[in-house]
């Protein structure tokens, strides 16, 4: 139709039943070049980031094998789950850009341990030492990950539970394959190191003799002190700069500020939040169904969609002078329907093939109260010109063409301009056809009501699953954190990142629909990710005082979050050069995810976690070292414990 219009004065926007549908599932297709970009910039900053000037401590290979396990996560799940029968929908499709984010995430937090343990131990004690000090961070971030998809297949949107279940599988293999696949190639890795031989040609080379060595034929360095591999510049920042820096008290005083800033501006945004979806939307930006819309607008506004009222009882007398009375008190009763005194109905526009049937029966005398006359004479009326064969498909006749099996008349809604206009739309014309003087079995159909269905609930679902989430988040982290205050400063992270999440998603022209409630309960389980790691690397720290604490699990997980965080964007980056508005979404929205998660990881836990930091070790040792040294100091207190 295009190529015959093209080049004409006259243009044309044209939509069928069909296109909606038909674009929707050529959205998903508008995205499979992005994954080759994705997993190349995955494959690059992960080897960045573990690239090491020695050439035996260097860690290429490793940070490779990382991308691969996420890579394999991702066809194993979808394999099994296509194996089963499992539908496919097109929200699925950015789940191997959140997979490799997770995946590489795990691997980061992996090769930070491991770099913790003595060089001087075996492969075996390595191992233990870093899986002792990883398996619970990666545990832990696994199941509030998982169990957050899974409790999204509770909501009744089967576009919201076909990506829940697919990503959350994509989880837990995402965990196996890290905890045996990579868990091996890293023990492999570690032999390579213990024999001190080269990261590409597997080659012994000489350990060097002094801090400085030639970075392609010596190698093996290592802190003679600690035992321990050198770290990277980057974790004395955190150690030695940003962490002695945020727990000063009056960066203290500037987060606290910077923070209630954050949280005012989210509730603001909380309280704009608009609900539904463009139609136009779920169409790529070149599709002809975005003109479509955007000329509907633009010069039809005033109308809203043409709706259907079927009629289904088979056993309805359309020749009865009491149903025929019955039903157009019905269409009367609909088009009196109102919002906010706006008429949302125009009764002029109905069209009715019974009524037109009636009125040329009436110009021809034709006695249509008989039953055999009414079938008889309707198939004429169906012939006599263009317009009235229209009506044929209005009528659904018996296989013995003796019936009516069912039929439809059509009514205009006027005036529907917002997604609320949208719901109330839709209750009113529902609860009118349900009343007592309308006929029994009455429908009222759109192909635009399954989107104005998610209206209806929407808020109530994305509200409970968050609700029934978050409360499993902090079961787990009671479960596995040692610390009950702790875990609450978990529960409490959650909280703040989805208020932040959708006040600021409302502020950037994100709307709740079905496609960000997906990404809500994306937010739980990542910002449980960040918050877990830090909470659990404070409890863990053998440091004396909360600030001590603080500092020690910023010097061991700040990279590592950085780190993942960073991955994260850049697996969904390339979302936002999509031109379909749903993976522009995700994009927006993720970015906010991981923006705000690793902001209360870095800087809002840690601060918030020294305020009510563990004292009894640091009150167990002053009364060790006071016993010993005979010297008490009654009436004091320790300002890291408050």
């Amino acid at each position: 139709m295009s190529s015959q219009i093209e080049g004409k004065e006259v243009d044309i926007s044209y939509f069928t039943s069909l296109s909606r549908e038909e674009e929707f599932e050529k959205s998903s297709d508008s995205i499979i070049p992005l994954f080759s970009v994705t997993y190349v910039l995955a494959i690059n900053f992960s080897i960045f980031s573990c690239l090491r000037l020695d050439c035996v401590r260097n860690k290429v290979w490793v940070a490779s094998f990382g991308v691969l396990t996420a890579g394999l996560a991702v066809l194993s799940s979808f394999g099994l789950l296509l194996l089963c029968g499992m539908p496919f929908s097109m929200t699925v499709a950015t789940a191997p850009f959140l997979i490799l984010g997770i995946g590489v995430d795990d691997m980061f937090i992996m090769i930070s341990c491991w770099q913790q343990t003595k060089v001087t131990d075996s492969v075996e004690a390595r191992m233990a030492a870093t899986y002792k000090e990883a398996a619970v961070s990666i545990t832990i971030t696994t199941l509030t990950d998982a169990l957050a998809f899974y409790i999204g297949l509770l909501t009744p949107f089967r576009s919201v539970q076909s990506f829940c279940m697919y990503t959350g599988t994509a989880v837990v293999f995402c965990y196996i394959y890290n905890i045996t696949f990579f868990g091996a190639f890293l023990a492999l890795n570690g032999r390579r190191e213990g024999s001190n031989r080269h990261w590409l040609t597997c080659l012994k080379v000489p350990k060097p003799q002094s801090n400085k060595y030639n970075i392609c034929c010596e190698g093996g360095a290592y802190d003679k002190e600690t035992e321990k591999e050198e770290p990277m510049p980057v974790h004395h920042f955190f150690e030695k700069h940003y962490g002695p820096f945020l727990i000063n008290p009056w960066v203290k005083g500037v987060v606290l500020l910077l923070y209630l800033g954050y949280l005012a501006t989210s509730i603001y945004g909380c309280f704009q939040m608009k609900e539904g979806i463009d139609l136009k939307h779920l169409a790529t930006d070149s599709s002809y169904v975005g003109s479509y819309y955007d000329n509907q607008n633009k010069y039809f506004s005033e109308y809203g969609p043409t709706v259907m009222m079927v009629v289904t009882d088979t056993e309805f007398k359309y020749w009865n002078k009491k149903s025929q009375n019955q039903l157009d008190y019905c269409l009367q009763k609909l088009g009196n329907l109102t919002l906010d005194n706006r008429p949302l109905v125009d009764p002029s526009m109905t069209i009715s093939w019974l009524h037109e049937f009636l009125k040329y029966g009436l110009v021809l005398d034709w006695n249509l109260d008989d039953k055999s006359t009414f079938i008889h004479k309707l198939p004429i009326f169906f012939n006599v010109s263009v317009t009235t064969q229209l009506f044929k498909q209005d009528v659904n006749f018996s296989s013995s063409e003796l019936d009516i099996y069912a039929s439809r008349v059509f009514i205009q809604t006027v005036n529907i301009s917002t997604a609320v206009d949208e719901k109330n739309l839709l209750n009113q014309l529902r609860d009118t056809v349900k009343s007592e003087e309308c006929p029994g079995s009455l429908v009222v159909y759109h192909p635009a009501f399954i989107f104005y269905d998610q209206y209806a609930v929407i808020v109530s679902n994305t509200i409970q699953n968050i609700v029934v989430a978050t409360l499993a988040m902090l079961v787990i982290s009671l479960m596995f954190i040692p610390s009950p205050i702790c875990s609450l400063w978990v529960t409490f992270a959650i909280a703040s990142v989805i208020v932040g999440v959708a006040g600021f998603m409302s502020i950037w022209n994100v709307s709740l629909d079905s496609v960000s409630m997906i990404n809500l309960v994306i937010c739980i389980g990542f910002s449980v990710d960040f918050s877990a790691h830090i909470s659990y690397a404070f409890v863990s720290s053998k440091e004396p005082t909360a600030n001590q604490k603080a500092i020690d699990a910023l010097s061991n997980l700040g990279y590592p979050i950085i780190q993942g965080a960073i991955s994260t964007i850049l697996g969904v980056v390339v979302l936002s050069a999509s031109e379909s508005y749903i993976f522009r979404t995700f994009f927006k929205i993720m970015l906010l995810v991981i923006l705000f998660g690793s902001l209360h990881g870095i800087a809002f836990i840690p601060i918030f976690l020294t305020f009510f930091g563990i004292c009894s070790t640091k009150v167990n040792e002053t009364k060790i070292d006071e016993e010993k040294t005979g010297q008490r100091n009654n009436g004091t207190f320790d300002p890291d414990c408050y």
